[in-house]
């Protein structure tokens, strides 16, 4: 498997973001192919999708003002939070821990890293449709089978550091279910599914960078994936009532949107 960073140049509101990656392809001297995956930063779609907003134009809400003192946060930053998340954990210094889009997320995706200076970025407004959008414009103008993947940073529990992880995916199954198979002493396998788009996602987080690379994609190729013609992130969910964490911790929601 390969997985290429692509360099672009700063991606910005109603940009032609299909366009962009195609060209940063391009100047790797490559071609797409059926069977590849295009990675890219929730950020960077973000952007072309103008879901960039100026700090200064949102209004605080009390709430907002008291989890911002809690968390050292901005109220506007805390508010944006607010209006995204479905419920609030509690959260740590610079952190909160939130329930979105039925998983759970830092902030809400919430994120002022790598937008201009007083403004915050979302994610996509539907990053699962977005994908979709994607994948079908990718084939329209090349016209070659791929995969789009969207990626985030996320963290997990008493671990340091941000990973990649999935929050939109078209043309592949995100999982492979390998219950029932048999193991090296031909012991069945009870639980044992592989989240394959999140081990994507964070090998390709791993080649974008986190800071100025402007390397908002990548290219993977030779990925051992199924392709499908219909694929959904909501494949890798589960209940909270089925989750090792929430269920073991018992998490309450500090508040609700």
């Amino acid at each position: 498997m390969q997985i290429l960073a692509l360099k672009t140049s700063l991606i910005k509101p109603n940009d032609d973001l299909v366009a962009t990656l195609i060209q940063a392809v391009k100047r790797q001297g490559l071609k797409l192919k059926d069977g590849d995956i295009l990675a890219m930063s929730s950020k960077a779609v973000a952007s072309a999708d103008g879901r960039i907003v100026k700090m200064k134009t949102v209004s605080v809400s009390k709430r907002a003002e008291e989890l911002a003192r809690k968390h050292s946060l901005e109220p506007e930053f805390v508010e944006l939070v607010l209006r995204e998340a479905d419920k609030i954990y509690g959260g740590v210094e610079k952190a909160i821990l939130t329930l979105k889009d039925n998983a759970l997320a830092i902030n809400a995706g919430v994120d002022h890293k790598n937008v201009p200076t007083g403004c915050a970025a979302l994610w996509p407004s539907n990053p699962q449709r977005r994908a979709e959008s994607l994948q079908k414009e990718i084939k329209r103008r090349v016209g070659k089978d791929v995969g789009v993947l969207l990626v985030d940073s996320s963290v997990a529990p008493l671990r340091i550091g941000t990973r990649g992880v999935a929050i939109g995916v078209a043309g592949f199954k995100p999982t492979d279910d390998h219950r029932g198979e048999r193991d090296l002493f031909q012991k069945p396998l009870l639980i044992t599914r592989h989240a394959v788009a999140d081990d994507l996602a964070s090998a390709a987080h791993l080649v974008m960078g986190q800071a100025g690379e402007r390397t908002p994609a990548a290219l993977i190729r030779g990925a051992p994936v199924t392709f499908v013609g219909s694929a959904s992130i909501n494949e890798m969910k589960i209940s909270p009532d089925k989750c090792v964490y929430m269920k073991a911790f018992r998490v309450s929601p500090e508040g609700m949107k």
